[in-house]
């Protein structure tokens, strides 16, 4: 695995951890066995950064190096032992959910910067790290995915990615940079779900 800073590798094992987590609360929903909980999980929590690696051309990071498969596992298997004996609103999903948006939003415009990538596709790698393990979830769990119709989501995750850049160009470390891309993305994630912040919504006229 290439070296990177201990505190940014940390975000990653976070926001697999976190995704796993949300991934479960989400399909608790639905009749899933163990076995379904841990596909969702592992969906959730691996998707975004494999399909970002495939398209950096780089090893997928899970398989480079395994204990991202491993947290999301065992925060997986945790989460589903969790909810099995404790009572938890149907939508507490959405808060692990936005703060592993987060995370991997960091995470995944980090990998792309130390692959060289310029800014605008840095920041939509960190979008599609943020976002597309969310929509596999969803699928899986056969409703319509966050990202498509949800309060602010997948603009949330670029903004955050965006300023990360920023502040990184104007020499700011790498980790007071993540910290602020980070707290950018769940901040305005937060916001829209408590004041119904939205994208205008495609309506056509008959």
């Amino acid at each position: 695995m290439q070296s990177i800073e201990p505190l940014l590798y940390g975000i990653g094992i976070a926001g697999v951890a976190v995704n796993a987590a949300a991934g479960v609360l989400d399909a608790g929903r639905k009749p899933f066995d163990l076995f379904g909980m841990v596909v969702v999980a592992l969906a959730a929590s691996l998707g975004g950064g494999s399909l970002r690696d495939i398209l950096l051309d780089r090893t997928v990071f899970w398989i480079a190096d395994q204990s991202n498969l491993i947290a999301a596992m065992v925060a997986g298997l945790a989460t589903f032992a969790v909810v099995r004996v404790v009572r938890l609103p149907p939508r507490l999903f959405l808060l692990p959910d936005a703060l592993g948006l987060a995370l991997f939003t960091v995470s995944g415009t980090q990998a792309a910067i130390a692959m060289g990538a310029p800014w605008l596709v840095a920041s939509l790698m960190g979008v599609i790290t943020g976002v597309f393990g969310g929509i596999v979830r969803d699928v899986l769990c056969n409703e319509v995915p966050l990202v498509f119709t949800a309060e602010l989501y997948a603009t949330a995750s670029w903004a955050g990615a965006l300023l990360l850049l920023a502040l990184l160009e104007a020499g700011v470390s790498p980790g007071w940079a993540a910290l602020a891309g980070a707290t950018l993305v769940l901040v305005i994630r937060l916001c829209a779900l408590r004041f119904k912040w939205r994208l205008p919504v495609f309506v056509a006229k008959s």
